[in-house]
């Protein structure tokens, strides 16, 4: 009685007999190269293969420039100057927000609609300010004893000089009557020197323009930015001699005065004059009449 093998049997048989591979030359038969081999020995190599070519290409895709050849991998270099190009960016965006809230700032200058208490120090861009009133402080006693000893030193001082508050002469504008001072209370931040016509306006001090342009409210207006934080401004100008980002010296001619009827009577400079960020009144450091 024969015995039928099983599947198992018949696959593992197939899979272990020996074959030979040989190359025959087809015109004399002869014999150039053989190999013995199964079906087993052919699934090892082709199963190692396989695993060498695939731990190659991770190793050539992740550690080797030569990724960037292969399509959807950026380059290293395209993706150092992307991050340059974005943190750029970031920086021009702030610049940017600084240049419009300082325009904002001009404006309120130029409408005359400003609030001096809402101005930092160091600059005329508007800040948030905190009430005094909310802020509690403590003294030590380290620092009272040594708040003692400063008094008690200069109060034998005798070599203590004064230093003076303003260090800068500013020059007259213009030579004319002022017809209209400088009152805080109404929100005149400014005084108006009556002038004829053709009368040249000068720089108070030496400094740079950073503003002039006409506007509806004030004509022709510019503004001066000079050294320890003066800022001058000059509307109702008939005409500009100078331009925006110019360097003007003390003395030189910004603008000459007038009318835009040539029929009319001149217009009144509107002189105002700014220390850190706060108005302060012309009157008080220049001498208008002639």
């Amino acid at each position: 009685m024969l015995i039928k093998p099983t599947k198992k049997q018949l696959l593992r048989k197939a899979l272990y007999t020996k074959r030979r591979l040989v190359i025959l030359n087809e015109d004399t038969f002869e014999e150039i190269f053989s190999l013995k081999l199964n079906l087993m020995n052919v699934f090892l190599v082709l199963m190692i293969s396989t695993i060498v070519l695939i731990s190659i290409t991770t190793y050539v895709i992740a550690f080797t420039p030569l990724r960037e050849y292969i399509p959807g991998y950026s380059s290293t270099k395209l993706q150092k100057q992307a991050n340059e190009l974005a943190e750029k960016t970031i920086l021009l965006e702030e610049e940017l927000n600084k240049n419009q809230r300082y325009v904002e700032s001009i404006k309120k200058v130029l409408i005359g609609d400003l609030e001096y208490a809402k101005f930092n120090k160091d600059s005329i861009l508007a800040v948030q300010m905190e009430d005094a009133a909310k802020l509690t402080f403590h003294i030590s006693a380290e620092d009272s004893l040594l708040r003692q000893m400063v008094a008690q030193e200069d109060k034998y001082n005798l070599f203590e000089k004064a230093q003076p508050r303003v260090n800068v002469v500013l020059f007259s504008p213009a030579r004319g009557k002022i017809i209209k001072s400088f009152n805080q209370k109404d929100k005149h931040l400014a005084v108006n020197i009556a002038l004829p016509n053709n009368a040249p306006i000068k720089s108070v001090a030496n400094g740079t323009v950073i503003f002039a342009e006409w506007t509806p409210n004030f004509g022709h207006v510019i503004i001066i930015r000079h050294n320890d934080g003066i800022l001058s401004v000059y509307k109702n100008v008939a005409s500009l001699t100078k331009s925006q980002s110019d360097n003007v010296r003390t003395g030189e001619v910004v603008g000459i005065s007038g009318s835009n009827n040539k029929d009319a009577v001149s217009l009144p400079l509107h002189f105002e004059l700014w220390k850190d960020g706060y108005p302060i009144d012309p009157a008080q450091f220049i001498d208008f009449e002639y």
